[in-house]
């Protein structure tokens, strides 16, 4: 999948972990304790590695975060367990398990360095539409069977760089319980390929948030147009909206590119998202 496929922009990123109030119609509160654990997931593919994350005791909203291209790491376990303080069971997958479990990559990585991209290559080869919709599906269904997840409320789904195409690949697959989707500098979201994501809008039923890298536009400046009309032609709700000065990448704090106000910006705008979509 062409829109999938490595490119440098997509790995500037790795954890957006700040701290903002409660989401939640409820006044904001002291952050929930967290249970974090290490979970594997059958999946018609495999066995995928997992980590799962949600308060003590209770039934919450389910989410899943989708990783950008370097996978399941430190930084996004921060930020699964951020987002369930708030009051959600967080699922934050290995997108990779096809291949390694993770962390798919250790030791120093250079994007410049041929032998270097060539193993992301190898990583994302098997995400093609098709996987990633089988994959979506599965960790939906893994939230839904869950006893930490309030199955009255809607699911929602939020990605980085590749994570972001993968977002609407899962809320078109999956369109009765996903009810809320984010992509955050996302990838490949508007391409001219077939199977595009954004020609997968009239699937969906989840409410959008498109937060696009300056960057980003400045390349492809008529994907946001491309978005909004699909958007609009489906009737879907959707706030597509391009970060001046954010680079793409910017909302991953382990990242060269890390913007810590643009990325608390976004986060409070997700956590917006989410209370509007998500509690039953």
């Amino acid at each position: 999948m062409d829109d999938l496929k490595a490119t440098r922009r997509d790995f500037a990123a790795l954890s957006m972990a700040a701290g903002l109030g409660a989401a939640g119609a409820a006044a904001a509160t002291e952050p929930r304790a967290v249970i974090e654990s290490d979970v594997t997931i059958q999946t018609p593919d495999g066995s995928a590695d997992a980590a799962l994350f949600h308060p003590p005791s209770g039934r919450w909203p389910g989410v899943v975060i989708f990783a950008d291209a370097l996978g399941l790491r430190p930084a996004f376990r921060d930020m699964g367990r951020r987002l369930a303080s708030e009051g959600y069971a967080v699922l934050v997958p290995n997108p990779f398990y096809r291949t390694r479990k993770a962390p798919v990559i250790t030791g120093p990585f250079d994007f410049a360095k041929p032998e270097d991209r060539a193993k992301l290559a190898e990583l994302r080869a098997p995400l093609t539409p098709e996987a990633v919709a089988r994959d979506g599906k599965t960790w939906v269904a893994y939230l839904d069977a869950n006893a930490h997840v309030n199955k009255r409320a809607k699911i929602g789904v939020q990605g980085y760089c590749m994570g972001g195409a993968m977002t609407m690949i899962t809320a078109a697959a999956a369109p009765d319980r996903v009810g809320a989707g984010a992509s955050f500098h996302g990838g490949g979201l508007v391409t001219d390929k077939p199977e595009s994501p954004h020609l997968l809008v009239s699937k969906m039923k989840a409410a959008y948030l498109v937060l696009i890298a300056d960057n980003d536009d400045q390349r492809e400046p008529g994907a946001k147009t491309t978005l909004r009309e699909a958007f609009d032609a489906a009737n879907r709700s959707a706030k597509i909206e391009v970060y001046k000065g954010a680079q793409h990448g910017w909302c991953v704090k382990d990242g060269r590119v890390y913007d810590a106000a643009a990325a608390e910006k976004a986060w409070a705008e997700l956590l917006s998202l989410y209370a509007r979509s998500l509690r039953a």
